[in-house]
């Protein structure tokens, strides 16, 4: 049975932003914008091809965790990660008011 979950601590820079991330050996995602890019195909293993830019589509509470939702602009693949307590706070709550004019508009 393959691993499902690789620690892998990296630095990286945000391809939709451009801020220089300090990695965690968690970090799945920009903290400043939010953004993810599509290269697990599980958590830090580094096996998915596609490196497409993955938007943040979605935040919702599960549990005491809020987790944000990822859609590959390449492949449409949905991810769910965990908002971490490094995340730019201001962004968490404009995406949240973003979601929630969208949903208002329907």
């Amino acid at each position: 049975m393959p691993k499902r979950f690789t620690k892998k601590r990296e630095d990286f820079t945000c391809a939709n932003c451009g801020t220089n991330v300090k990695g965690t050996g968690y970090t799945n995602h920009c903290p400043q914008c939010l953004w993810s890019k599509h290269v697990d195909i599980n958590p830090g293993d580094r096996a998915e091809e596609c490196a497409g830019m993955m938007r943040p589509v979605d935040l919702y509470k599960e549990g005491q965790n809020w987790i944000l939702v990822h859609e590959c602009e390449r492949c449409d693949i949905r991810k769910r990660n965990i908002i971490s307590e490094d995340d730019d706070f201001d962004e968490v709550v404009k995406l949240s008011k973003q979601l929630a004019d969208k949903k208002m508009k329907k």
